[in-house]
């Protein structure tokens, strides 16, 4: 099976590498799309890699993995959705953009809600698979728990919380908890992490960026899954990170979540946050039931085995059905995506 991993923003660099691993294992034949503007930051240059759309229409893949919104619909292939986040209540998750035939889901609760979807569009299928981004999150390596203990003791501090903040301007708390959370490291025994949304608004980051604390962090990793696992507590608002975070069944703190599930600390005054804080740091944790649920919902498999569910799912697919030989879309989606990819070029 040829196989592009379709990477349009940082963010895939970490969900397709385990497909990519598995793909070089079986030794099968693959291709990451980067475009040049991310290719300085692309990190696997050892791997298989192109910034020429020409070069995709010429690879002839059978199937182009896609975590992002979107995908040239006259490269040859099964188009697969695989998803950036775990975010269900986000504007657009569940939004059918006409450029995929096949949907790999996480678990149940997005399960149920596209193949209601498939139902009422007739022209995708739905395959619950886990998701590849989180098989490495299972694997805690000997190392991380070395840089966990080391920044313990560099910075003479119990606890690691990490502040994981959405980028969106209607669902972002960093506006609201730059007093609170300068308490929280200057009051108890925390070294505070601060992981940015890649779009995060430039002003917002000054803002923290301007802090002066020993005790606080600003991470520029582009791989978010070491910081999940250093951290004993997570802060942050209507991020899909939290999922991920919970999936390590650690709590989490938000402020004015819009989730469908908030099975976990969720408070709507700034000011309250901070107490919150302080008690799951002592032990006080009240979601430790709630957090099972949400696994079981989001995300059930705990194998680190997704990205080969994933491959195989695709297979047998394609096995069954073929390659599809074209892609029926709109007129002005077509339009859309030959600005995108071939016209501004």
């Amino acid at each position: 099976m040829k196989t592009i991993l379709f990477c349009n923003l940082p963010y895939a660099y970490a969900i397709l590498k385990p497909l990519a691993d598995h793909l070089a294992q079986e030794d099968e034949e693959y291709l990451w799309y980067v475009p040049t503007a991310l290719m300085d930051a692309f990190p696997y240059k050892d791997m298989p890699h192109t910034a020429a759309i020409k070069n995709l229409e010429n690879f002839r893949s059978d199937a182009i993995f896609v975590p992002g919104n979107d995908v040239p619909y006259w490269l040859r292939g099964l188009k697969v959705q695989v998803f950036h986040g775990l975010a269900g209540e986000k504007k657009g998750h569940f939004r059918i953009r006409e450029y995929f035939d096949l949907y790999l889901t996480q678990g149940p609760y997005f399960t149920k809600k596209f193949q209601a979807l498939a139902k009422k569009h007739h022209n995708f299928d739905v395959i619950e698979t886990g998701w590849c981004k989180l098989d490495a999150l299972y694997r805690v390596e000997p190392e991380t728990l070395q840089s966990k203990a080391s920044l313990l003791k560099t910075h003479d501090v119990k606890h690691v919380v990490l502040y994981a903040p959405t980028f969106s301007p209607s669902l972002t708390s960093a506006p609201q908890l730059q007093e609170t959370l300068i308490k929280l490291i200057e009051e108890h025994s925390v070294l505070l992490i601060i992981k940015f949304h890649d779009k995060m608004d430039i002003e917002l980051k000054k803002i923290y960026q301007n802090i002066e604390n020993k005790n606080l962090i600003i991470s520029k990793r582009k791989d978010i899954r070491e910081l999940l696992q250093i951290s004993d507590l997570m802060i942050s608002d209507t991020s899909s990170v939290v999922y991920e975070f919970t999936l390590l069944d650690k709590p989490v703190i938000t402020l004015n979540s819009h989730s469908e599930h908030v099975n976990w600390e969720d408070v709507h005054d700034a000011t309250k946050l901070y107490q919150k804080a302080v008690d799951i740091l002592q032990g006080k944790d009240s979601y430790i039931e709630q957090r099972q649920n949400t696994i079981a919902l989001y995300h059930p498999y705990k194998d680190g085995q997704s990205a080969k569910r994933m491959i195989t799912a695709t297979r047998k697919y394609i096995n069954e059905h073929g390659v599809p030989q074209k892609r029926a879309l709109p007129f002005l989606r077509k339009f859309k995506m030959l600005k995108k990819y071939l016209w501004s070029k």
